[in-house]
């Protein structure tokens, strides 16, 4: 009996072993049940008709917008799945620049249709090949259904960018917003490189006061600030040479931290004459050169220039501009097409900048500085953005940029879609009917991602008050019938031809979306335990 037992247990050792796979259950649905939080929480934002959020920060601050990745940042979000939300919406900012929010919905409804078929016991394994798959065939349906635009047809890149703006607080300013953008995006586009816009060659310019009607761009350069009026120095100068630069005008100091004693006059006296003659020095090489307008970045060490440096300048007839950022440097330079100088001892003629008019001027209760007429002018450009309040000005900031990304996209993807949930019911129907050629478990996971996407139209049809049921069926319906370009016309509260009704949107962001969505759904979809690391 007891030969029996031992023989047996070697058998048992090999075919035994004990998985907590309850566990493994239970951390999935908590990381699946906080992504669709996040996802329901900017779910109301979505479309023309979207809800605004109000966000009140710790610091006291009050930002009012329905930008699905600034709703998504400013959330204090802990849940590790769920800060996988807040940078799936990052990627599609930095990726497209829109569908902010439309990627964190069809995430969540990605992750809701997997709860559903994880409990119908199918592997995540499977999920998550068949969501890949269902990922690439969406890609491929998209490009079929988008239609090619050329950079020349001005209309077709403004109707889009109008679309981006529709949705947004300051929507009623979309036929000035979306001109705006595609000027600016065109204007710096490189014709040795069209493919790429580096949209920090675009300096947006806040300035409170007037309203987002008075957003106008400056064909040069603009700063929210002052000139220099300590010692009575120019504030305006013709036939500008502007030098920019990187040095203090201003004593030296010690490179070490410690304190003079000085014991009588004539060493003071002396102290004094030498910085005289120190900083009298600098501004006869400065004046040599022919330097007329000094753009100074400001220091973190000490003042950039003091009383007496400014008081010797205004003698020169040298205008200040003290106090540029110093992430403002490249930027400048570039527009201004000279070189910034780090040392008195390479100040040259050479590389400074030349413009016809430097100026100050006054814009609502402060000053602006503007350089215009500049001289082999970098593609750069300016934006000066104005608006009534604190709020209005930051969501007019927030917008306009998204209104670029959208031209942008249309640079390095000229392929144009419709809006209106359009995409979203087309891929839905495509898909449907492939899972029906597929078999088994994948053809399943395929008909349920082809469901996911109607969340899409039905929140569109839901923001917009209408009957969402009877919305989408009506929409299936039309596109069953092959009219591919039906979409929810939300103004009108019915069914249209969204490409007539000029809501269009670049290809990029639809296929940016379903694939960010798709690969951040299948990582929270693999992941079955979380380790904590103290």
């Amino acid at each position: 009996m007891a030969a029996a037992s031992t023989a047996s247990r070697p058998r048992a050792s090999k075919s035994e072993s004990f998985v907590d796979n309850k566990r493994k259950e239970d951390i999935r649905s908590a990381n699946i049940n906080a992504g669709r939080a996040v996802a329901d929480a900017v779910r109301t934002s979505l479309g023309p008709k979207g809800m605004d959020k109000m966000i009140s920060t710790a610091s006291g601050e009050v930002i009012i917008t329905n930008d699905g990745a600034t709703i998504v940042n400013k959330m204090d979000v802990l849940q590790p799945a769920a800060k996988m939300m807040v940078e799936l919406s990052k990627s599609q900012d930095s990726a497209a620049g829109d569908g902010t929010t439309t990627v964190v919905v069809l995430a969540g409804a990605l992750l809701r249709v997997c709860q559903s078929l994880l409990a119908s016991g199918i592997h995540p394994t499977v999920i998550s090949d068949a969501l890949h798959k269902s990922c690439g065939k969406s890609v491929d349906i998209l490009t079929a259904m988008a239609v090619p635009v050329e950079l020349t047809d001005r209309e077709s890149l403004v109707k889009s960018a109008s679309t981006s703006l529709n949705s947004k607080v300051v929507s009623q300013y979309s036929t000035l917003l979306a001109p705006l953008a595609v000027d600016a995006v065109l204007s710096v586009i490189d014709p040795e490189k069209p493919e790429i816009v580096d949209l920090r060659d675009i300096k947006i310019v806040k300035k409170l006061g007037g309203t987002v009607d008075d957003t106008h761009t400056v064909n040069g350069l603009v700063f929210d600030k002052k000139v220099s009026h300590a010692a009575g120095g120019p504030t305006r100068m013709e036939n500008a040479k502007i030098a920019v630069i990187q040095f203090q005008i201003s004593p030296p100091k010690t490179d070490i931290e410690q304190s003079i004693v000085v014991s009588d006059y004539t060493q003071m006296d002396r102290i004094l004459k030498e910085e005289r003659n120190y900083i009298l020095g600098m501004i006869k090489k400065i004046k040599a050169t022919g330097c007329n307008v000094l753009l100074i970045q400001k220091s973190i060490l000490r003042d950039a220039v003091t009383d007496l440096s400014l008081h010797y300048l205004a003698k020169a007839k040298i205008m200040v501009i003290k106090d540029v950022e110093r992430d403002e440097i490249e930027f400048v330079t570039k527009t201004l097409n000279c070189l910034p100088i780090a040392n008195i001892e390479h100040f040259r003629g050479e590389k400074l900048g030349h413009a016809d008019l430097v100026e100050e001027a006054s814009l609502g209760d402060g000053k602006i500085l503007k350089i215009t007429g500049i001289k082999d002018m970098g593609r750069t450009t300016s934006v000066l953005v104005r608006g009534s309040n604190q709020l209005v000005l930051d969501e007019a900031e927030r917008s306009l940029h998204d209104a670029l990304c959208v031209v942008r996209c249309l640079v390095s993807k000229r392929f144009l879609i419709a809006g209106g949930g359009a995409p979203e019911i087309e891929l839905s129907r495509q898909l449907g009917a492939w899972a029906k050629v597929l078999h088994g478990m994948e053809g399943y996971c395929v008909k349920s991602f082809a469901e996911a996407l109607e969340v899409i139209p039905y929140t569109l049809a839901e923001n917009a008050g209408l009957n969402p049921i009877a919305i989408v069926t009506e929409l299936r319906n039309k596109h069953a019938q092959g009219e591919i370009n039906s979409g929810i016309n939300v103004r009108k509260g019915q069914i249209t031809n969204i490409l007539e009704e000029n809501v269009v949107q670049p290809l990029l962001v639809s296929t940016s979306a379903i694939t960010l969505a798709t690969e951040c759904v299948r990582m929270i979809l693999k992941i079955d335990d979380i380790v904590t690391v103290r």
